[in-house]
């Protein structure tokens, strides 16, 4: 068995973006990342902005300069130079949304193990981002390659009868296609199975999108009494597609490849096969109780955890049984609310006196190495 491939930085395939997991003060900031340390397949890149794309007026030099771009990638850039600033959106969706799911989680979003649970949760997440990026940039007039979806028009007819297509609907089916061409480019180099994975857990997310697709509708006629409807698709907001995504982190499926090695079995057989909507993975994950350098573990020493809680932010579970830390400290916030005719509310500013719970260090705080 070879060993995993270790990803030391957020932006080489974790879910932080500056801002990773609250710890306590004193608490030790992860190592750098060094100039040789390996990038996730298929993790999120470093995007241009709408400044540098202006100056250097070329779409050839600017895709030639983000780094980590496969040959695929920087031809589908120079063809659609300006859906890579609605990419750099759907990452920071991606990101915002993974950081809200993992927020009471041991993880610390900045790394993990290549081929582990983690790991399908970030690429499902993140080709979702990008699903959801393209399809509102398309609906807002701001690619040439797409507009509203053209096959919504004429008329149709759902459970409440007949109704008009109108207003603009979400081009799904774009942002699909793209999403699948340029996030999936970088894992069909290869044929192993940590690339099929990817494929897979790729494509649940894309998946995930698509299934909050809603029709909306506006009535018209006397009264609002609705003898004529106009309706149009439209996505949900991006949090349900993280909740789903997170109920399949939950339940994935551990898989190993088949003996022909063109798809998966289960690990267990005592479990169903994944469906094209689960996400699966090959290693086992870690506990990220303590820092550990071969799995790119950072610990939960310092971390915040929740002293009443009985889930996975509560200090027991988060502190991995070490006992906590609490510190007594002082805040403004705003208290004594009062509504004042029109429209306004007046608060006071009150100084709150709250506990903080930290966890403790394990008594080797230094890195675990295996090497």
């Amino acid at each position: 068995r070879t060993r995993p491939q270790v990803i030391l930085d957020a932006s080489a395939g974790g879910c932080s973006s500056g801002s990773a997991p609250a710890r306590g003060r004193g608490a030790k900031e992860p190592p750098p990342r060094g100039p040789g340390s390996p990038r996730a397949p298929g993790a999120a890149l470093p995007l241009p902005s709408r400044r540098y794309m202006g100056a250097v007026g070329s779409s050839r030099v600017m895709c030639d300069n983000v780094p980590g771009l496969v040959s695929r990638q920087r031809q589908l850039c120079r063809r659609h130079p300006e859906a890579m600033l609605s990419i750099g959106r759907g990452v920071a969706a991606w990101t915002a949304e993974c950081q809200h799911q993992f927020r009471r989680h041991r993880w610390d979003l900045t790394s993990f193990v290549s081929g582990s649970r983690e790991s399908a949760f970030v690429h499902a997440i993140s080709s979702a981002g990008v699903v959801f990026a393209i399809t509102r940039a398309c609906s807002q007039g701001e690619l040439k390659s797409c507009s509203c979806d053209p096959k919504k028009k004429g008329s149709a007819k759902d459970s409440k009868g007949l109704f008009d297509w109108g207003g603009c609907s979400d081009n799904i089916d774009y942002g699909v296609r793209f999403a699948r061409a340029f996030v999936d480019a970088k894992e069909r180099k290869g044929k192993d199975a940590r690339a099929l994975m990817n494929l897979h857990n790729n494509r649940a997310g894309r998946k995930a999108v698509k299934r909050f697709l809603k029709q909306e509708c506006k009535c018209h006629g006397v009264s609002g009494s609705c003898t004529l409807r106009t309706c149009w698709l439209a996505m949900a907001d991006f949090r349900k597609t993280g909740d789903y995504l997170w109920k399949k982190y939950n339940g994935a499926i551990q898989v190993v490849m088949n003996q022909d090695g063109t798809g998966f079995t289960v690990a267990n057989k005592r479990f169903k096969k994944p469906t094209k909507n689960d996400l699966v993975y090959f290693e086992s994950s870690p506990d990220y109780c303590i820092r550990d350098r071969d799995v790119g573990s950072l610990g939960t020493a310092g971390r915040v955890c929740n002293q009443t809680s009985r889930g996975m932010d509560s200090c027991e579970v988060m502190c991995c049984g070490r006992g906590y830390d609490t510190s007594r400290v002082s805040r403004m916030t705003k208290c004594e609310c009062k509504f004042h005719w029109c429209c306004a509310v007046r608060c006071q500013d009150c100084l709150e006196v709250v506990d903080i719970h930290t966890c403790k260090a394990p008594k080797t705080a230094g890195w675990i190495s295996r090497t």
